[in-house]
Formats: structure tokens, sequence, C-alpha cells
């Protein structure tokens, strides 16, 4: 009972060398690849996601470490994730902007990215809940608490929206 072939997608490929798209005097936005910048990924859904992820973290981060602690386990883990993550969201927004992922065709980047994303939005939130819980309502560990948990939702999204799989059925020409 075959419905045909299924064509699962991913925002990036790591498959091998990139086809270079057809050549048009419009499409000069997304460059070429010869340049040395992707200045589409600055504009697009994506690119503006990972910077607002990284500004939430930074956001609670600093928060956490400007307020007075109460219980210093629990905040010393909500800092190491929420910094651990914020560099590996720069790596990878770093990576797609000199598009690192069609120079470096062993790693599969998509289930790199996806994995971080997975245990580093799990990490993030047990960390926010255990941040929340111990606050005390002290503004500074609420607030940092609140930035995690608002960090926790756009790194769900980011998943979501990048690494949703669509199975496509192919019309086989008889």
């Amino acid at each position: 009972m075959s419905h045909g072939a299924r064509v699962i997608r991913t925002g990036v490929s790591s498959g091998g060398p990139a086809v270079p798209p057809p050549v048009t005097v419009a499409s000069s936005s997304a460059g070429s690849d010869a340049e040395l910048m992707d200045g589409g990924y600055f504009r697009s859904c994506a690119g503006m996601l990972k910077v607002a992820q990284m500004i939430s973290l930074l956001i609670g981060f600093i928060s956490v470490n400007n307020s007075p602690w109460t219980d210093y386990s629990a905040y010393s883990f909500f800092q190491i994730v929420t910094m651990c993550d914020l560099v590996m969201i720069l790596f990878f927004y770093i990576m797609h902007i000199f598009r690192v992922y069609r120079k470096l065709t062993c790693v599969s980047w998509p289930l790199a990215e996806f994995l971080h994303y997975l245990i580093g939005t799990i990490l993030l939130l047990i960390g926010s809940i255990v941040a929340a819980a111990k606050s005390y309502n002290i503004t500074g560990l609420v607030a940092g608490a609140t930035f995690g948990f608002l960090a926790t939702i756009l790194c769900v999204i980011s998943m979501w929206s990048s690494y949703k799989v669509s199975c496509i059925t192919q019309s086989t020409s008889k």
C-alpha cells in the first residue's frame, strides 16, 4: 500500500555541495556564493528569531547576575544554561550568516541545530522553573526567570518552524 515517495524537508541542507540558484537580475538580496556574508539571513524570520532569543537570554542572565541570590545552586545553574544557550545560538547564527554549512558538509547541520535546540530548551525550561520557584519575589530574579521563560518559548517556536517535517506525496507520471 505505497502512496508514493515521501520527501522530508528541513531548513538547511548538508547533503553535499549546494547547487547555486539560477542567476537573475532581481535576486541580488539573496547574495551569491562568492559573497562572504548572507545578507538575506539578517532579515529572515529565522535570523530575527535567533536575535530575539539571544537578547532575551542576555537580559535574563544580566537580571539574575545583578540580583542578590537566595539559592546559589539554582541561579548558578540558570546562569550556566543561559550563557551556554546564548553562545550556541550565536554560533549557529554566525554559521548561517557566513554559510559555513555549505563548506563543512561532513556535519549534519540541521540535526546538530535541532539537537541543540532540543537539549537547550529542556535545560532552559528546567532552569527557569527552578529560578522562578526560588525567586522569593526579588524583582531581578523574577525578571530573569521571566526572560528565561520567554527565551524558552522563542526556542520552541524556532525549533517548530525550522524543523517541522512535511511529508509530500509526489505524483508519478504514467
